[in-house]
């Protein structure tokens, strides 16, 4: 090997993390061992290099440098990410880029060569039968810098859905996201949450969203369609329990200051009339002095439109100010800039989602026979809905539906 790689490993400045993963550290080994001469240790440095990249599910050295680049928190990602990394700093982060590309696209056999001269007669079929782990190219320093700008770094860019839990954001490794292709019969409603996520990506100041209407319509489904439609262009999604309102506010000072978008997601939200959560969510909904940031919306999913378990009792109370209360509870749903109705589905609407659900899944029951025992499963079913459509059709995929 001509470049003397133990000395460009340890002039890495910016991603000098790097050198601390087991790989990188046993390739460090591994070369500092061949500028001296030292066969054994060379050796030992091969092999723990090839198993800690196995440890890390590849067998590819490039591979796990670009994911570590991408994915990994740096000064230069961090800055870059927000746009404003300095001169230096872009110029030290791209120097180790090149170091890395180098390490990335240098061949096993090389080394291999190398240490088969340090090596006695007998070692020299250990050396000769080693298994290679993968090279290539890495990404170029512009488009690195590019995905920063996108994407953000560390598990941001990683992941596309948190939950915020224990007064901290954790990744959703597998989202249950839905295909864009699922909401038959209600394109209207998601066109319109599309558009006002359209402008959240876009940098607009945006509306909070509740999506209203009744059980297995689709609203949940559409608010985790969309997340995913949108996280190419740095969207995220952060799940938040009702009863986690009252931290909402922290989590929003900690997403602010990030380049990337943020849905806020509220499912099946309601109220008690003495909840104190409802006042958390007024504050807000109707943001602080500061004002709302403009890279996070809420967007709420609830079975009622005034979001208020009410009884008669309640209106019936001893309070004198009744009807302000009542106002003032009535008005929360009020405070969302959009609100986007799913109703259950008429008899035409139920029958058009069967139908186009019938030909995804190619189900080839006759359709008016289909279509007759689909309304009877739906009367068991309590009612017409398009989760009650996808229900009965998966049952006709598997045979229980005959």
């Amino acid at each position: 090997m001509k470049k003397n790689y133990s000395a460009a490993l340890a002039g890495v400045t910016v991603y000098r993390h790097l050198l601390k993963l087991p790989p990188l550290a046993a390739l460090t080994r591994l070369f500092r061992a061949l500028e001296q001469q030292d066969g054994e240790n060379a050796l030992e440095g091969y092999t723990e290099t090839f198993y800690t990249l196995t440890q890390e599910g590849t067998d590819s050295l490039s591979d796990y440098l670009v994911d570590q680049l991408r994915y990994g928190i740096s000064s230069y990602a961090q800055a870059a990410a927000h746009g404003q990394a300095g001169v230096v700093l872009t110029q030290a982060a791209e120097r180790d880029l090149a170091v890395f590309a180098s390490l990335a696209a240098l061949e096993p056999s090389e080394i291999k060569a190398e240490l088969a001269a340090l090596v006695p007669e007998d070692w020299q079929d250990t050396v000769q039968t080693l298994p290679e782990w993968g090279h290539g190219s890495l990404p170029e320093f512009g488009a690195l810098t590019a995905f920063y700008k996108t994407h953000g770094c560390g598990i941001f860019s990683r992941y596309q859905a948190f939950v915020w839990q224990d007064g901290a954001l954790h990744p959703v490794k597998e989202p249950d996201f839905v295909p864009e292709d699922a909401f038959i019969g209600y394109e209207r409603q998601r066109e319109q949450v599309v558009e006002n996520t359209r402008l959240l990506v876009s940098g607009r100041q945006v509306n909070n969203v509740l999506l209203y209407g009744d059980a297995g319509t689709g609203k949940s489904s559409a608010v985790k369609a969309i997340a995913n439609e949108f996280a190419p262009d740095g969207l995220r999604l952060v799940e938040v329990k009702k009863n986690q309102l009252y931290q909402i506010p922290d989590l929003m000072d900690k997403l602010a200051a990030n380049p990337l978008k943020f849905i806020l997601f509220i499912d099946d939200l309601s109220f008690t009339a003495n909840d104190d959560n409802f006042a958390a969510l007024k504050a807000i909904l109707e943001g602080s002095v500061g004002g709302r940031a403009k890279n996070i919306a809420v967007y709420a999913t609830s079975n009622r439109r005034h979001l208020i378990k009410e009884t008669l009792t309640d209106r019936t109370g001893d309070d004198i100010h009744e009807a302000d209360t009542r106002q003032e509870l009535m008005s929360l749903s009020a405070r969302f800039g959009l609100t986007v109705t799913f109703q259950r589905p008429e008899k035409a609407r139920f029958e058009a989602i069967l139908t186009e659900l019938a030909k995804q899944h190619n189900i080839q029951m006759p359709m008016d026979q289909l279509l007759v025992k689909a309304e009877a499963f739906a009367i068991r079913a309590g009612g017409r809905s398009p989760r009650v459509a996808k229900q009965f059709i998966e049952q006709c995929e598997s045979g229980v539906q005959k």
